[in-house]
């Protein structure tokens, strides 16, 4: 595994040529240190970590890599899916390319607003068409616990033990240079 910033990490999901909705991802606390840990993942374009916090509050820093090519039987189950209805959702969003193509979203997505106002549809259907009128790359199911750690975090920290070693080392060496402790900078 290469570690990287988690900003290419990221770039990569939304660059990643697949289905946009089987994207998942578990996220919380970041366990023995300051921060956040996340895993993204795709039946086809595999498992991403991420560990993040925040120097100061406009400015995240952190890193991440690759650490699966593919989602096997054995870590489908650490992933949250719609089909076991898990109602958490996550988005990653890409900025609109200019202003035309800002309006285009915008027109999208109040008429989007508008048809779900008009119809019957459940939440599920709304964020997927609100996600789709965006162009979002990468969006699904989610397990995170905002003051803690779900439980799957641990077992996909488990399952990655080394990758997580080499994460934590260099974000605690971000952490040391940036001076930040904890607290902000």
């Amino acid at each position: 595994m290469r570690v990287r910033d988690w900003q290419d990490i990221l770039a990569d999901v939304t660059d990643a040529d697949v289905d946009p909705d089987g994207w998942r991802a578990v996220a919380g606390d970041r366990r023995g240190g300051l921060g956040e840990d996340l895993y993204l993942g795709h039946p086809d374009a595999g498992v991403y970590a991420l560990k993040t916090y925040t120097k100061n509050p406009t400015e995240l820093r952190g890193v991440g890599g690759r650490v699966a090519r593919r989602i096997d039987e054995d870590l489908e189950p650490l992933l949250p899916s719609q089909d076991r209805g898990e109602a958490g959702r996550f988005a990653v969003q890409s900025p609109p390319e200019d202003e035309d193509h800002a309006e285009t979203m915008a027109k999208r997505l109040e008429e989007t607003v508008k048809v779900h106002s008009e119809a019957p549809t459940g939440p599920k259907d709304f964020f997927e068409d609100v996600m789709d009128a965006l162009d979002s790359p990468a969006f699904g199911p989610m397990d995170y616990e905002f003051d803690g750690r779900p439980d799957r975090l641990d077992r996909l920290r488990e399952e990655f033990e080394d990758a997580e070693e080499l994460l934590s080392k260099d974000l605690d060496d971000l952490v040391e240079e940036d001076g930040v402790g904890r607290g902000f900078q």
